[in-house]
């Protein structure tokens, strides 16, 4: 269990108060309030958030943003379009977002390195990710923490097909990192196979949050204790093959949440961190844009999900290449979320010099 700090000093000319004092503060800090909300299946997320009273005037700590990315093209231009987004949110009334880092995990330079602040690290030796290059995430973290000067406390690990909708505050709580709730993270209906890597006497697996690393706001002596363990954790599951089956390609993210657990750490849940179009259809007060999914649609504005719409936007339509500038707008109907995100890629796209020369 990583220590906790003292919620806050009582002064001296409130010493009458003290025990009336010590008694808020203590409340404050260590009740939890459980909150439910429904998400896209038919499970529920529960979510414990740390109840703390913010003084008026104080500014949170700031957050640097880690960025894991390869070299490859389809990776480089989703970069491109995080870096855009980044830059134009970083100092907005009520943004919390410090640095950048584009952790390159190719063992090499890449002609992004001169664009945006870029470390390079090694990937894994050859064969050890086993065709899932997502089991460089952890291996990159381990080497950036080790080899960067980073001057923020806290930390947001993020991805190359995040934009920032909002500005984006630490949502972090002391020692509690801030992540997003996944709804297909699901440690109890796995228990079987999560028992291999969380024993028994570590607890019930509810100790395990339903997350990935991403994203993630969290303190960066936290992230320096769990990202060895996440990294073992997660090669030892794809050794695995019964894991390896069970759970494909979040395989990692499950790896992520373990670790944090048997570090005894515990995430407070933001279902508002993130939104994921087509499934989420408002921005409103998210912060970041996940344009994981495809979005296909007819032209009456209709979703047509699993079958290639007349309009469409998916990033995995542009692996060779950048989107063309200007793209088409959704047709009537379509959710904001989509129109969102196709016209953050265009602004993007318009604004970024040499676009098509990755």
């Amino acid at each position: 269990m990583l220590p906790r700090k003292n919620a806050g000093h009582v002064s001296p000319v409130l010493l009458v108060l003290l025990g009336f004092g010590f008694f808020v503060a203590a409340y404050n800090f260590l009740s939890l309030v459980m909150h439910r909300s429904a998400t896209n299946g038919n499970e529920e997320v529960i979510a414990f958030h740390p109840v703390i009273s913010v003084k008026k005037g104080v500014v949170n700590p700031k957050f640097h943003v880690a960025l894991t990315a390869t070299d490859g093209i389809y990776n480089k231009w989703q970069c491109r379009v995080m870096y855009y987004w980044y830059k134009k949110m970083k100092d907005m009334p009520g943004s919390d977002i410090g640095g950048f880092t584009r952790i390159l995990h190719s063992g090499k330079p890449d002609n992004l390195v001169k664009e945006m602040p870029t470390i390079v690290v090694d990937p894994l030796p050859e064969g050890f990710d086993k065709g899932y290059a997502v089991l460089n995430r952890p291996w990159a973290f381990v080497q950036w923490l080790k080899k960067a000067t980073i001057e923020e406390e806290y930390i947001l690990m993020a991805e190359p097909d995040h934009i920032f909708v909002n500005p984006l505050p630490n949502l972090a709580v002391g020692e509690n990192p801030a992540a997003f709730p996944f709804f297909y993270i699901n440690p109890k209906e796995n228990e079987k196979v999560v028992r291999k890597y969380y024993p028994e006497k570590q607890g019930p697996v509810t100790n395990i949050d339903p997350i990935g690393n991403s994203p993630v706001i969290i303190k960066k002596s936290t992230l320096v204790a769990i990202a060895p363990t996440w990294m073992n954790v997660s090669l030892r599951m794809k050794e695995d093959k019964e894991t390896d089956k069970a759970f494909g390609w979040v395989l990692e993210m499950y790896g992520y949440a373990i670790a944090s657990a048997l570090h005894g750490v515990k995430h407070i849940l933001r279902k508002d961190f993130m939104l994921q179009p087509p499934w989420d259809k408002e921005i409103e007060n998210k912060f970041i844009l996940h344009y994981t999914y495809g979005c296909d649609y007819n032209m009456k504005g209709e979703l047509t999900y699993g079958k290639i719409g007349e309009w469409r936007f998916d990033k995995r339509s542009h692996l060779q290449g950048p989107p063309l500038r200007d793209l088409p707008l959704p047709p009537p109907g379509v959710p904001e979320s989509v129109i969102r995100l196709v016209k953050s890629v265009n602004e993007a796209s318009a604004n970024i010099p040499n676009w098509y020369e990755i």
